[in-house]
């Protein structure tokens, strides 16, 4: 599961555009969030004829829910070419979600504790995500999103069962790409990022609160 994570780009914000190839005018105009949590809308990074961000709700809203509420946070890999919600989608509706980190908690025998985990020196990256868009009863449309998560790798399977699906850079565009259809060339971008590349340490409690979003909140304890 993957149910908090930031995007925190400490005024390097023509880093995101240069990443992901979007307007620049779009990425200055971001705000960053240290703690995000479901039901608020970030900025995700989606394709029509070129990369573009879209401000999107964390919590899938399928465009057949009749009242809007069918809310889905994460996406499982194995069950998406065979969960009628999600088969679709991976077809012609994958996004990128931008990331610099995101929060887990480990069960101890003291309790569940908080863990920041990410690239290296806290490095901008992309989650595998999938969105839709639903229509409410004004005519407006919602834009909503999901996060793909897959098994852990060696450093995730410490702390949970589950780990957000992290696209290697050069996957991205691949991913985005609509012309890539088939499953079968789909789902291999669908796997445990190299533990290598990644950084997991303890962090304060203090994530536990959506109300805390500031750049001190990922400092390790």
């Amino acid at each position: 599961m993957c149910g908090r994570y930031q995007l925190g780009l400490g005024g390097k914000n023509k880093l995101l555009g240069y990443h992901f190839g979007v307007d620049e005018q779009q990425s200055l105009k971001l705000k960053d969030n240290y703690n995000v949590t479901p039901s608020q809308t970030m900025p995700i990074i989606i394709t029509q004829s070129q990369n573009r961000i879209q401000m999107m709700l964390w919590g899938l809203i399928p465009k057949w829910s009749k009242d809007g509420k069918s809310l889905v946070i994460n996406a499982r890999s194995e069950t998406l070419p065979i969960k009628p919600m999600f088969k679709k989608l991976l077809e012609t509706q994958r996004c990128i979600v931008p990331s610099t980190g995101f929060y887990e908690w480990k069960k101890t025998s003291e309790g569940k504790r908080p863990y920041y985990i990410g690239i290296k020196n806290h490095e901008l990256f992309g989650f595998a995500g999938l969105y839709d868009i639903w229509q409410n009863s004004q005519g407006e449309e919602i834009y909503s999103y999901a996060i793909i998560t897959c098994n852990p790798n060696y450093i995730m399977s410490e702390i949970h069962n589950r780990m957000p699906v992290i696209l290697k850079k050069d996957d991205e565009e691949k991913w985005l790409n609509p012309d890539t259809v088939e499953e079968e060339r789909l789902l291999p971008y669908l796997k445990p990022y190299p533990d290598s590349l990644m950084t997991a340490y303890p962090i304060s409690d203090r994530v536990n609160s959506p109300q805390n979003k500031d750049s001190f909140i990922d400092r390790p304890v």
